[in-house]
């Protein structure tokens, strides 16, 4: 005798609509943490700086730097200044402030050089006169090439 109230067993297909759902599920978990850490990881460790190691720069003529005025340059991929003092000293800075690498100017009523960004100032040997900046000012070499007006300002790492 048969039950008849028994139903066959049915085949249980191999790919079922479950597997489907929980795969389509998984690779957008996945994919989404993916693409949230990525950007993560690269910001809190950043790329080897690609920047070329700079030695030299020209930062001027002599001709355009006026006693108790100053100029900023480009040295490498940040800025530099060059200062010429009332006295016709000249000498020359990395122009990054030591608080929040803001740029410094040269403020030739006080002859310092001052940050905007949270009113630092330096004296004209690169130490700190007041403010939050932590240290001094990086100094830079300076030599002058040629003679008169046309003579070029060159500034090189110490």
């Amino acid at each position: 005798m048969t039950d008849k109230t028994a139903m066959p067993a049915v085949a249980r297909s191999e790919f079922d609509r479950r597997t489907f759902l929980d795969t389509l599920l998984t690779t957008g978990f996945v994919s989404t943490a993916v693409a949230i850490a990525y950007p993560v990881s690269r910001f809190l460790i950043p790329p080897a700086s690609g920047e070329p190691a700079t030695a030299s720069a020209v930062a001027s003529r002599a001709g355009a730097l006026r006693p108790n005025s100053a100029s900023i340059f480009k040295f490498g991929s940040k800025p530099g200044i060059v200062v010429r003092t009332a006295d016709g000293d000249v000498r020359a800075f990395s122009a990054v402030c030591t608080h929040l690498d803001c740029t410094v100017q040269f403020k030739p009523d006080t002859s310092q050089l001052w940050c905007a960004c949270h009113n630092g100032t330096y004296d004209l040997g690169g130490n700190v006169v007041s403010g939050p900046p932590p240290r001094g000012l990086e100094k830079f070499v300076v030599n002058i090439r040629g003679e008169g007006d046309d003579a070029e300002i060159v500034v090189s790492r110490a």
